[in-house]
Parts: structure tokens; C-alpha cells; sequence
């Protein structure tokens, strides 16, 4: 594959930088409305391709973002995972996100591209502390953030689609 734009690899995944010729992967999750449940709606065509430039976005402003991740064996396109700056309150803070498409979900794959992620914002960028921004009945993810060395350290309301959603903030610094 583009070998320049892999970021990371783990013993079966590799996340790489998103390009325009994962709009249909995109696509594939982000118009799921099961697997968006969080977002309280499947997306459209046009937020779909809002959510993929503003990708390429972080990656030019940022240095990192939401990453494409494939299985390392077959090179398939499973989900995302990856680095952005979030507001939490007053801090705008690095979160670990991550959405998968749901015939990949119950494999482990979210886990293990967030452990990675988490040894990318330490080890590589630096970061004091990284976080995840989790919709409070998100049980899966709040045990991905649990198996990723995280603790809850805050709670928020966050105004999304005209409604105010309990979200859980869970953090981890670096030692």
C-alpha cells in the first residue's frame, strides 16, 4: 500500500493516513446508524466527506488524526482509530477515537489500534496525558478506554443534534 502514508502498526492491524479513495470505506461506518448510534444519526454524503477532509485537515494542521485501519494480512479496511484535539469545557484536549464497522466489531481491533495510538501520543508526539471523550451508555468503547490504561476524570454535557448528551471523559498521563 502507500507505504509513506503508514503510521503505525500492531501485530495484525496498520493505520494509515486516510486518502480520497476511502470515501466508500467511510462511508461503510459513518452511514451505519447502528454503528453511529452515538452520533444519533447515520451520516449524510455530504457529512461524510465533511468528516474526511477535516481528516486531511488535521493531518496538515495537526500532524495526526483519525487513521484508516486495515488488517495487516488482506489490507482490509476496518475502521478508524487515531489522534484529535477535542474541547473538553475550557481545554481543548488529545483524544484516542475510534469507530469500526460493525461486522468487524467483537474482534479486538478497537483495543489494540488504541493501545497503539496511545504509545504513538507518548513515545512519539509527546504528550503529557491523552484522553477519550465517551458517550456515557457507550459501554463498549468505555471498556476499550478501560483496557487502554484510562480512568474516568471528568464528565460533560455535550450539545450534539439539538440534544445535551452525558459524555465521560477517561484519561491517562505518561510515565
Amino acid at each position: 500500500m502507500e507505504g509513506e502514508s503508514i503510521v503505525l502498526e500492531t501485530p495484525r492491524l496498520r493505520l494509515r493516513r486516510l486518502t480520497e479513495g476511502d470515501y466508500d470505506n467511510l462511508c461503510g461506518i459513518l452511514q451505519d446508524k447502528k454503528a453511529m448510534y452515538a452520533y444519533e444519526h447515520a451520516f449524510s454524503d455530504e457529512e461524510v466527506r465533511d468528516w474526511l477532509d477535516r481528516q486531511f485537515a488535521r493531518y496538515r494542521d495537526d500532524g495526526f488524526g483519525l487513521w484508516a485501519v486495515c488488517l495487516k494480512d488482506s489490507g482490509e479496511f476496518v475502521g478508524q482509530c487515531g489522534i484529535t484535539m477535542q474541547q473538553w469545557g475550557e481545554r481543548t484536549v488529545p483524544e484516542i477515537g475510534y469507530l469500526f464497522r460493525r461486522d468487524r466489531w467483537g474482534n479486538g481491533y478497537a483495543s489494540e489500534a488504541a493501545r497503539a495510538c496511545r504509545r504513538y501520543a507518548f513515545d512519539t508526539l509527546g504528550l503529557p496525558e491523552i484522553f477519550s471523550i465517551i458517550r456515557h451508555e457507550n459501554t463498549a468503547s468505555r471498556r476499550v478506554a478501560e483496557r487502554n490504561g484510562m480512568e474516568i476524570c471528568g464528565e460533560f454535557m455535550k450539545h450534539y443534534c439539538g440534544l445535551d448528551i452525558p459524555h465521560l471523559v477517561y484519561g491517562v498521563k505518561r510515565t
